[in-house]
């Protein structure tokens, strides 16, 4: 497995990381045994880089990375991520806190979920329009000095917001949605992070899980499936979006490879800055992504590709408009 640096203080990870948020919430049924497999067969075929969040469950996906890494956290690269609080009376409802105390709390909880006496990379989960970024960051910053954080990130931040931020401490990445129907950090959040000497990691790279090819029906997707609720997967959406996926699969189908990993291997083209972390539960899922490692893409390739699947063609927003409007700019 290709390792990868994100940022300027070195934090090196896999190429491919697990994005490990189905594994405990949004994706239908959970299967806590196969879970831990997947993670273990990743860790084997060197995934390093493990990405989670206190928000997952919530709790129950740090406390089940935390399971898992138990005598093996010299082997692996952790992210978790805080600032989204759900309502325990309404899980649907969610707040943002990043004052400083908040800041403290949750590094608090989620060291002792995951077992561990530090984080790789700590993230600012989403951007809390009541706290400005430089009291967020500032407190997060004291987190390094103390040895309970190794490197700063910024979840679903824009360039203005990533400016600010960087003059208080260095941000490690920045991790936002980018695949080949999300392509809106090509609209100056990559050149941002480059600006800042910042890395970029790429969550959904599989368009969640559309551009695989194995979404056919709505109706396929669990009654509990998060997916049934985005625009992108709503009444013509979806099958104008099957109509880009076609096109995909006719690329891959020439290249030998699955329009999964041909998806992924375009987003790691786009950058040796670029580290994607695609998210499964599942080995056979997980054997199929890392599958895409060995894809290499030409030139005319990437030219095709783009063709196919323009910036823009995906239809739809990628999440509702009420969550869209609290993407810091």
């Amino acid at each position: 497995m290709e390792r990868r640096t994100l940022g300027t203080n070195g934090l090196q990870v896999s190429a491919q990381g697990l994005g490990c948020m189905g594994m405990s919430d949004f994706y239908g049924p959970l299967d806590d045994a196969e879970s831990m497999a997947t993670l273990a067969r990743a860790l084997e075929q060197g995934v390093t880089f493990f990405d989670t969040a206190e928000m997952y469950g919530p709790y129950k996906n740090e406390e089940l990375l935390g399971r898992f890494i138990a005598g093996k956290r010299d082997k692996v690269e952790v992210a978790t991520k805080f600032g989204i609080v759900r309502d325990p009376a309404n899980p649907q409802r969610r707040m943002f806190d990043g004052k400083p105390e908040n800041v403290r709390r949750s590094i608090e909880g989620s060291l002792k979920r995951l077992g561990t006496d530090y984080v790789d990379l700590y993230y600012l989960h989403r951007v809390d329009p009541a706290t400005p970024i430089e009291d967020t960051v500032g407190a997060m910053a004291q987190l390094v000095k103390e040895g309970k954080v190794r490197h700063l990130g910024l979840s679903e931040a824009g360039p203005e917001t990533l400016a600010r931020a960087v003059k208080v401490h260095p941000i490690a990445a920045l991790q936002t949605e980018y695949s080949l129907w999300t392509r809106d950090p090509e609209d100056g959040v990559l050149a941002a992070c480059r600006q800042h000497g910042t890395g970029f990691v790429a969550y959904s790279p599989l368009g969640r899980g559309f551009l695989t090819g194995q979404i056919k029906r709505f109706e396929d997707l669990a009654q509990d499936d998060y997916r049934r609720f985005s625009p992108r997967f709503q009444g013509e959406n979806f099958q104008k979006n099957l109509d880009l996926v076609a096109r995909i699969e006719s690329i891959a189908k020439e290249k030998g490879v699955t329009p999964g990993q041909l998806a992924l291997a375009w987003v790691k083209a786009q950058g040796e800055d670029i580290v994607t972390i695609p998210g499964t539960k599942r080995r056979k899922y997980l054997d199929e992504n890392l599958g895409a490692e060995a894809v290499t893409l030409t030139a005319d390739d990437l030219k095709r590709i783009d063709a196919a699947a323009p910036k823009g063609a995906a239809e739809g927003l990628r999440y509702p408009a009420a969550v869209m409007g609290a993407i810091a700019k």
